[in-house]
Order: structure tokens, then sequence, then C-alpha cells
């Protein structure tokens, strides 16, 4: 009797145990593949794997990858997950969360970085690629503005108000003083959604006119509010409020 407990403990053992990557060949280990082929040539599971480095008992990287992107759906669920969320998860913690978010943080400076090196704002597509990897993610509403010179390249951008929009938390007295601190010839007006809904409220709508107007007595034209809500954009300019 004694026997066979202990073969089913090892046997049920042996069954949980993940083949380690180094047992894998080597065409198939997602290090060795990226760089044979490229990151473009790897799955998401793959990549993850090797943000990861180390899989968990029963799961090796690339089956423990698998099983947080099943578990959330999307990459985007993962990524914007609360530090609490996201250390609950099996084989994460403060550790990786830390990696993670340096991560995204030098991913989206680069992409910031290219957009001002490149990006004349002449057409709403530019615009919205620059605010969503701004604003995208945010778990607080923000109000942004983009200050642009006469031919419409970006000065500066500058996060001004946080909190609701509305009347009493956007101020356009101070819109009207950055703007002239800063020698914009124009402006666009940028805020988030957290909700993911980015269809604009009438304390959206508002606070536009009431900044138009404002900006319009020092010759100041303010070309587009822009609303962020998690992959969707909303312009003013494009449904005509502006």
């Amino acid at each position: 009797m004694d026997f066979i407990v202990q073969f089913n403990k090892w046997n049920s053992c042996f069954k949980d145990e993940a083949m380690p990557l180094t047992d894998l060949p080597l065409s198939a280990r997602p290090r060795e593949k990226l760089l044979a082929q490229g990151a473009k040539a790897l799955s998401d599971a793959e990549l993850l794997a090797i943000f990861l480095r180390t899989g968990v008992p029963g799961m090796n990287a690339i089956e423990l990858a698998e099983h947080l992107l099943d578990i959330n759906s999307t990459l985007h669920d993962l990524f914007n997950a609360s530090e609490q969320e996201f250390c609950a998860q099996k084989g994460l913690g403060a550790a990786k969360y830390v990696q993670l978010q340096a991560v995204l943080e030098l991913s989206r400076r680069y992409m910031l970085e290219q957009c001002k090196r490149e990006a004349l704002f002449t057409s709403p597509q530019a615009v919205y690629d620059y605010l969503t990897i701004q604003l995208r993610g945010l778990q607080q509403e923000v109000f942004m503005v983009l200050y642009l010179d006469s031919q419409n390249q970006l000065i500066k951008d500058e996060v001004l108000f946080y909190g609701t929009i509305n009347a009493a938390s956007v101020y356009p007295r101070e819109v009207v003083k950055a703007a002239l601190r800063n020698n914009a010839a124009a402006l666009i007006l940028a805020h988030n959604h957290p909700s993911g809904v980015a269809e604009p409220s009438q304390a959206d709508k508002l606070i536009t006119t009431k900044l138009q107007q404002a900006l319009a007595l020092i010759d100041i034209n303010v070309l587009d509010h822009i609303i962020v809500g998690g992959e969707n954009c909303v312009s003013f300019a494009e449904r005509g409020l502006i």
C-alpha cells in the first residue's frame, strides 16, 4: 500500500512538471527565435515569455504566458491592470509589475519621440496617434493642451488640469496664460475618458466653447478638441462642433 501511495505521488508530480524551455529545439525557444528571425516572428505568448523569463511549477515560461493571455483576453487588459490585479495573477508579483511599467514607459517615450520628430499635425490621424500614446490607459481624467506654431508643428504638450472635465475644473484664463507663455499660434485640446467611452458630454462641449471664445480674443485658434476613450478617439472638428 505504501508503495502505491508513493507511486501515485511521484506520478502526479511527473504529470504536473512542464518541459523546460532548454529542452525545446533551439528554433522553438523564444529568445533564440528572436535572435534568428527578429521580434516580429514571435507570437504574443513568446514575446511575453521573454519578459517573464521563468515559469512556475507546472508551467514553463511560454505556457505561463499563454495562460496569462487567455485569462486577460487582450494585451491591453494585462498591461493596464492595476498593481493589485496584476500581482494577484499566477507567476506575477511586484518585481514583474515594476519591470512592465518601466518597459511600457520606455516604449511610450520612444513613440512620442518619433512623433515629435516627424509629425506635422495637419491630419486628424496624426493627432490621434500622438494623443492615444499619451492618454490611453490612464485611470484618471486629464486635460491636455498641444501648443502649435504657425506651421502646425508641435511646440510642446502639457497636462493643465486633472480630474473631471467641467466648468469648475478647467479654467480658460489658465489656458490663455499657458498659450501666451508658449508662443502658440494654435491649440489642440484633448482629454481622456477612463470609462473607455469617447463620446463628448455636454460639459465637454460647454468648456470647448468657452475656451474658443477666450482664445479668440488673443487671436489663437482652437483647431480641435479630441477625446480619447480606450482605443477610440472623437474629434470635435470632424463632427462640426468646432
